[in-house]
């Protein structure tokens, strides 16, 4: 190990943004937070409050600080958020250890954004969230549960296509990155130089079945390879 750059590792990672725009991103993630929790309190309240997820400032961070991360895109906020809350939820209906369960629920939510594709951070923290407040989300049911985050991650999303669409320089949501198209493997095909270079190590009569010939053209097109890179300049 290289031990100091093992400890420069612990320094500050300088981001190139100007300051124009870290104050744009402060500004844009405190009025995101501001109108989130003031629609909630707007919406029609049934039995139970609609509450305001502290998730959901993490959620900004990657919303206006970073909107053009894979982390921050509209698939990964909204199934991120649900996901984790499912496995919030069958986490706290059978495990009652608040220990237990916290590994539990959030290592079931890495695992399950990690396999549909919508990994977002603080999705786990939603996830921890339910842990945390088990007796009131249990209290209050699942139906109340999942409108709560719904709400949370849904008016996050409108918003977020409110305000970044708004600022300069800024896209969201963006498209997936498009597959890279691999370059077509060289092929060079064995001349008779190198069939014949190929029967010449072998030292008895063959009796050629598809098997020895098979093999017998597989060695010559290594041989024309060969060839063929040693001629290339």
């Amino acid at each position: 190990m290289n031990i100091p750059v093992f400890l420069r590792s612990f320094l500050p990672h300088r981001s190139p943004a100007s300051f124009a725009e870290r104050l744009r991103s402060g500004t844009a993630g405190g009025l995101g937070i501001f109108l989130l929790a003031w629609a909630l309190h707007l919406l029609p309240q049934t039995q139970f409050p609609l509450l305001l997820l502290g998730s959901m400032a993490a959620s900004a961070v990657l919303l206006y600080a970073v909107p053009h991360s894979p982390l921050a895109q509209p698939w990964n906020l909204i199934g991120g958020h649900l996901i984790s809350a499912l496995a919030g939820w069958i986490t706290i209906s059978f495990v009652h250890d608040p220990l237990i369960a916290a590994g539990i629920a959030v290592g079931c939510a890495i695992f399950l954004m990690y396999v549909l594709d919508c990994l977002h951070p603080p999705g786990a923290a939603t996830a921890l969230t339910l842990v945390l407040g088990a007796s009131q989300f249990l209290q209050m049911g699942a139906t109340w549960t999942l409108t709560v985050i719904a709400a949370n991650a849904f008016i996050s999303l409108l918003l977020a296509l409110t305000i970044n669409n708004a600022l300069p320089r800024r896209h969201y949501p963006q498209a997936p990155a498009a597959p890279a198209v691999p370059l077509p493997a060289v092929r060079v095909l064995p001349e008779q130089q190198d069939i014949e270079r190929a029967l010449a190590e072998e030292d008895s009569l063959l009796d050629i079945s598809t098997e020895d010939l098979l093999d017998l053209y597989g060695r010559a097109q290594q041989h024309a390879q060969t060839r063929f890179e040693k001629a290339a300049p």
